[in-house]
């Protein structure tokens, strides 16, 4: 079952939901970095960047240690495992639908096929129905003064 009020995965979602948070993540996947290696791709202050690192490890992405005055980031991939059970219902959801879809898509055309090309669909009743008038009546009487 799916966890709708996980603190966890709220933090999670909220650290992934910026891309220079992605993308140290991503950088992060090829192994450790110092945080000078990281901050050298980003246009931005080193105390900025140091924002976007708390984010990360508030939510537990990854994992900070410090080895004399360098510091090192490691990635840790574990919560992003429940944001992808998460995800993965609604694509279980998300594929039903579009192969519902599907089926109906391909029953309407199995049923057009089946038609004559170029013939209206005929009426089910024999009554033909009356054309509107041609003109309009004559004037109505008027009001003197």
């Amino acid at each position: 079952m799916v966890n709708y009020k996980d603190p966890q995965l709220d933090l999670v979602f909220a650290a992934l939901s910026d891309a220079t948070r992605r993308g140290v993540l991503a950088q992060l996947g090829d192994g450790s970095c110092t945080v000078t290696e990281l901050a050298q791709q980003y246009e931005m202050s080193l105390p900025g960047f140091m924002k976007h690192l708390a984010v990360l490890e508030t939510a537990g992405l990854i994992a900070r240690s410090k080895e004399g005055r360098v510091v090192r980031c490691e990635l840790h991939a574990a919560p992003m495992q429940e944001a992808a059970v998460w995800i993965a219902h609604y694509q279980r959801f998300w594929t039903e639908q579009l192969d519902a879809l599907g089926r109906y898509l391909y029953h309407q055309e199995e049923i057009a096929s089946c038609q004559p090309p170029n013939s209206p669909p005929k009426s089910v009743s024999d009554v033909s129905t009356p054309s509107a008038p041609k003109k309009s009546g004559a004037p109505g009487p008027t009001r003197k003064r």
